[in-house]
């Protein structure tokens, strides 16, 4: 399991965006009292859902 910050570095995005995707449908999380913690494969199965073959928008 990864906190946010780590979960953040892991995908290459910023901590505050990963804050912001939480919020507005972004991978799934677990929340542990204040710690918010992403499994990596949850992570990845995220990115994936977001592969496009094309710049068509869909």
């Amino acid at each position: 399991m990864m906190d946010t910050p780590c979960a953040a570095k892991y995908c290459h995005l910023g901590k505050s965006t990963m804050d912001k995707r939480r919020l507005m449908g972004g991978p799934r999380y677990i929340k542990l009292g204040k710690r918010v913690l992403y499994d990596p494969d949850d992570l990845d199965s995220w990115w994936a859902q977001h592969k496009r073959a094309n710049t068509t928008s869909v």
